[in-house]
């Protein structure tokens, strides 16, 4: 029988959800995408999750099934720590008890950046490593998830290590790049840096980049000379939604 589980990825500008075949790691029905509510608040973006699983009822067949939601901040036993994008009232927000209430079912949060990695783990880039990878999305900032023998070690936010005197993500996120107008070697020789970094700390077995710019990965990528092999992701925009219904699912 297939397993559905519905993943919401909540966004700065936009909610986006679907219905997730677990089996596949693909999405079951056409993604649903709302605008995120002007300053993001707890009790707004509630309601726009309510609307999205409302739209997806006939997949959600009996309360026992949950939803997995994706927040772009720190979450640790389902309490947001952190607020990238949205509003500060999330800090300290029970946001699993916020979403389960309001919808009537489970639902499990979870680090956006964390639903990304192990979704590539489980259904991507790095599907069937049993060694320790580490999964960064290049974006505004840097994110990252950390796997080990197939488990998630959560919230481990690479992208703020400090690195010559600068806080990793202000010099080598995509929006660096394109802030200063970086060529691509140029951009290149920035990740090297952190990437090496990352490596002497973690010593991992493979490195996944994910984030928009994955899709030009031939372009920096061979600029890279690191002791584990680095490879882009392959699920790109549809990671979180995987992510957070497969951590729904399993936790």
């Amino acid at each position: 029988m297939t397993r559905l589980v519905l993943g919401i990825d909540v966004g700065g500008s936009g909610i986006k959800g679907a219905p997730v075949d677990l089996d596949r790691g693909a999405f079951a029905a056409e993604r649903l995408r709302l605008p995120t509510p002007e300053g993001a608040r707890p009790a707004e973006v509630a309601d726009v999750i309510g609307r999205i699983c409302a739209h997806f009822a006939d997949v959600l067949d009996g309360d026992d099934v949950p939803v997995g939601v994706t927040v772009p901040g720190v979450v640790t036993h389902g309490v947001v720590r952190s607020a990238a994008n949205i509003h500060p009232s999330w800090v300290g927000t029970d946001a699993d008890r916020l979403f389960s209430g309001r919808l009537g079912r489970r639902v499990v949060v979870v680090n956006d950046a964390d639903a990304a990695g192990l979704a590539e783990l489980r259904h991507g880039a790095a599907k069937g490593h049993d060694g320790l990878v580490i999964v960064t999305t290049l974006g505004t900032g840097i994110g990252s998830a950390l796997l080990h023998r197939g488990a998630l070690v959560p919230n481990s936010e690479l992208g703020h290590l400090e690195i010559d005197g600068h806080d990793a993500e202000s010099r080598a996120a995509d929006s660096a790049r394109e802030r200063e107008d970086l060529s691509w070697q140029e951009w290149a020789q920035r990740l090297q840096r952190y990437y090496s970094v990352v490596e002497d700390l973690f010593w991992p077995d493979l490195l996944v980049v994910g984030g928009g710019v994955s899709k030009k990965a031939d372009k920096f990528l061979p600029h890279l000379h690191l002791r584990a092999p680095i490879v882009p992701a392959t699920l790109r925009n549809a990671a979180g939604i995987i992510g957070a219904a497969q951590l729904a699912a399993e936790s």
